[in-house]
């Protein structure tokens, strides 16, 4: 009995369910530390992601904004090195100009150049945004729908920029990604068949998500449908009243007058009761708009009677009267209303219905005829090359590529005025870098002044090597002036700049530059060109269209425009001659080109317009009121010779008024052609350079020069005589300029100037500055600095007017010596001043100084 009993006893049930117990509780515990959420899930990390992100993005940002200025080095050393990127950071050697450093110059290399291009950024926005979202621990309401908008705007802008614009060296606008898909479209539906397809690609994302298109053709259809029912509805609604109005009137014609009135009334018109064809007199027919109150007096009687009448309701037919006098005035008061309401009478030449015409000013002026120019250089084109030479050239490039195991499909040329373009295509797997560090190698092979690799040329996936010819034609001016280019333009500032290597004309709009800097070497061309624009301007518009300030420091170049003062230049109102050659008159002229630019922004502001494309049409149409201030604007072109030297002589005073022009300038019609011969950084400024999208680089020296006038080098490699390069935002074109000798320059100005002008020049805005003779009567002894004396004294003492030299021996702040310098000026103890020089000490002893101070005092 005790074994069964102990056999029971060892499977006890309860002891099982207690051990089940324990097991099931620590499942319930979240305090344990063993227990915790797993890592990936906590808030903490995910603030950290999410702070990670947004300073990453922040970082990819600055990264891709300095690759969009500083690719064109930085992708020379990353290309490279493409096999082995990593090499990048170990080598101390390599130097990268992007300011995130070498990993954000290799990041900004594979987004933009590699994979999706500009479209990059949006990739930064979803970053960023779902950094917020990790950080901020809460829902983004746009984060999801940008994400989907933007990864299809992501690949549809890669695609589209790199079919819209073709890529330059090392970088495109949609990114090698974009140009492979775009170029594998191409080579399936043609050019036309890939812009259809873009198109339809954003018509469909466009109709699903917005449903764009569908609702503004139905909207469209609706707003016709409904204007055709109000029409139809007026028309029902003027039929019921003409009707209603020919019974009134027919009733009250034939009823409203008693017979015994008319029996004894002299005065009384009868009117022909049958309406019939069998009236032999002439009826008065008027218009239809309105009833028309006949009021006829006789002297005799003073009984007046008022008869109405109107086109197709009634005609009223005037018999014969014994009154002579009644029947007179009635045929006077019948011709003058013919006269007023006769559709064909003629209108007033200069009535407020017709256009307003600028050129009435002036109505005889005749532009000039390129018959008054010269035929230079060769005529007619092609141009004559020897096919020897061609032949020659190819051969010596072939070889040189095959000695270095370069080998190409297929070589062509292109010849143009002054050089000769060599497109080669090479085998495949040739790099094309390798190619390009050829250059001076094919130079000697060719015995070239120098040539230029285009390393490849933008949409023709081809390598170019541009070669001077060996006898170079010059470019007529009146052949350009003559071609059809020129002659058909639309433009609105048309200048016909010179020939591209294709020997085609180049006409380019100075409007839409919107600005134009020209930098070279003394003899390579550059006043040559500033002529050549000019000569554009004035065989293109006429004088009431088109003002130019010329602001000429050498005195001897801009001076042949002084003959047409009157027709075509501006100057100030107490300036004797319109060209400015001193210096000290060019600040001033230019902050009258300030006002007059901020005048004009105020018409603008009043007219409700943008820019001076609509306010003109809109002054011509007569919708704006001269007594209110509006007038027509003529465009104002500034053009500066030597801008080096005003830079040198007047620094900051000058560059300041050139950078709001250059900036604000655009829509009010002002336009600047600066040129200069010294292409320093000193000269062409950081501010001045960024407002200067289209620049002309002529031959320079160095490939520094090259580098700060273009931004890319091969100025250095031009032969000079009108070789140029244009830069244009992203193409860079080489044209040879066209040549205008300056006796051309002195018949057209002689022609234009023997025609009738205004009585003076266009007068711009007057400029109220302090001059030095009249500084002394403005200033104020009450808010002299305590220091006055003692800053007079130094720098009576040293003899030098400076701000720097008050803060060593005063111990002061720059803004306290630089109010003290202001107040010595103001007193006439320093002059003005003059840029990087100190300024002039007027006081030449102490003794004198305090002699001055005493009647200054006094």
């Amino acid at each position: 009995m005790t074994q069964k009993v102990n056999k029971k006893k060892v499977p006890k049930k309860p002891s099982q369910k207690d051990k089940t117990k324990p097991k099931k509780k620590p499942k319930k515990k979240v305090v344990k530390k063993g227990d915790q959420i797993p890592f990936y899930k906590k808030e903490k990390t995910h603030r950290i992601i999410g702070m990670f992100l947004v300073l990453m993005t922040l970082y990819l940002f600055i990264a891709f904004t300095s690759y969009l200025f500083s690719w064109k080095t930085d992708y020379d050393v990353i290309d490279g090195l493409r096999n082995s990127f990593w090499s990048i950071f170990g080598n101390s050697e390599i130097v990268i100009e992007n300011i995130t450093g070498k990993l954000g110059a290799l990041l900004s290399y594979i987004f933009i150049t590699k994979w999706f291009g500009i479209a990059s950024y949006l990739l930064l926005i979803m970053g960023f945004g779902l950094g917020l979202k990790l950080v901020l621990q809460k829902k983004i309401s746009w984060l999801a729908r940008f994400t989907l908008h933007g990864g299809l705007a992501l690949i549809w802008f890669s695609i589209t920029l790199a079919f819209l614009f073709p890529a330059q060296p090392g970088f495109a606008l949609g990114g090698y990604l974009g140009i492979f898909i775009s170029q594998w479209f191409i080579s399936l539906v043609g050019s036309i068949g890939t812009g259809i397809v873009i198109f339809f690609l954003l018509m469909t994302y466009l109709g699903i998500f917005y449903n764009f298109p569908f609702s503004w053709i139905s909207k469209i259809v609706k707003r016709r449908e409904e204007r055709k029912e109000e029409r139809e509805k007026q028309e029902l609604e003027e039929n019921k009243k003409s009707t209603e109005e020919k019974e009134d009137i027919y009733n009250t014609a034939e009823f409203s007058v008693d017979e015994d009135e008319e029996e004894n009334d002299d005065t009384f018109i009868p009117v022909n009761k049958k309406l019939d064809s069998d009236i032999n007199s002439d009826p008065v027919l008027l218009n239809e708009e309105d009833t028309i109150p006949l009021e006829i007096e006789n002297q005799e009687l003073t009984k007046k009677t008022n008869a109405t009448i109107q086109q197709d309701s009634i005609k009223l037919v005037i018999e014969e009267s014994p009154n002579s006098e009644i029947s007179e005035e009635i045929e006077t008061l019948s011709e003058k209303k013919e006269v007023v309401k006769n559709p064909n009478a003629p209108k007033e030449h200069y009535g407020i219905d017709t256009p307003y015409d600028p050129h009435l000013d002036l109505p005889d002026y005749i532009l000039p005829s390129t018959d008054l120019l010269e035929t230079h250089g060769h005529v007619g084109s092609p141009i004559a090359v020897k096919r020897d030479e061609l032949e020659a050239n190819k051969k010596r490039i072939v070889e040189t590529l095959n000695n270095y195991n370069i080998k190409i499909d297929r070589i062509g040329a292109t010849i143009g005025p002054t050089v000769t373009l060599y497109e080669i295509v090479p085998a495949p797997g040739i790099r094309i870098s390798k190619i390009k560090n050829l250059e001076d190698d094919i130079a000697l092979s060719l015995s070239a002044l120098g040539i230029r690799i285009i390393a490849p040329i933008p949409g023709r996936g081809t390598i170019g090597i541009e070669v001077p010819n060996s006898s170079p034609e010059i470019v007529s001016m009146k052949s350009v002036l003559e071609s059809d280019r020129f002659k058909n333009t639309k433009f609105e500032l048309p200048i016909a700049i010179g020939k591209t290597i294709s020997n085609q004309t180049y006409v380019a709009d100075l409007a839409k530059m919107p600005h134009l800097l020209m930098a070279g070497a003394t003899g390579q061309g550059k006043s040559v060109g500033l002529n050549a624009i000019i000569a554009s301007l004035l065989y293109s518009k006429h004088p009431s269209e088109l003002k130019f300030v010329m602001v000429d420091p050498k005195k001897v170049e801009l001076s042949l425009f002084s003959k047409i003062e009157r027709h075509y230049l501006a100057k100030l109102p107490d300036s004797e001659e319109a060209i400015i050659t001193d210096t000290k008159k060019v600040v001033k002229t230019l902050n009258s080109l300030v006002i007059e630019m901020d005048n004009r922004y105020e018409l603008l502001k009043d007219a409700q317009v943008r820019n001076i494309k609509e306010y003109n049409p809109k002054f011509i149409a007569r919708k704006l009121n001269p007594l209110q201030g509006h007038n027509f604007m003529p465009y104002i072109v500034l053009v500066v010779d030597e801008f080096a030297d005003l830079m040198m002589t007047a620094g900051k005073d000058v560059e300041g008024p050139i950078t709001r022009l250059a900036q604000l300038a655009r829509a009010v019609g002002i336009h600047l052609v600066i040129a200069t011969q010294r292409p320093s950084v000193n000269v062409i400024t950081g501010t001045i350079k960024a407002n200067f999208p289209a620049r002309i680089a002529f031959r320079v020296t160095s490939r520094i020069d090259s580098r700060t006038i273009l931004d890319a080098s091969g100025a250095d490699q031009l032969i000079g005589r009108g070789d140029m390069l244009l830069s244009t935002g992203n193409d860079l074109i080489r044209l040879q300029c066209a040549f205008v000798d300056t006796p051309e320059i002195d018949v057209v100005t002689d022609f234009i100037g023997s025609q009738r002008a205004y009585p003076e020049a266009f007068i711009l805005p007057e400029v109220e500055e302090d001059e030095s003779g009249n500084a002394s009567k403005e200033f104020d002894s009450s808010e002299r600095d305590p220091l006055f004396e003692d800053a007079a004294t130094i720098i009576v003492q040293t003899q030098q007017g400076s701000t720097s030299l008050l803060q060593r021996k005063l111990k002061l702040g720059y803004n306290r010596a630089g109010r003290i310098i202001d107040q010595l000026e103001a007193a006439g103890i320093v002059g003005a001043f003059e840029g990087s020089k100190a300024r002039e000490v007027k006081v030449g002893s102490e003794m004198a100084l305090e002699q001055f101070l005493k009647d200054l005092n006094s």
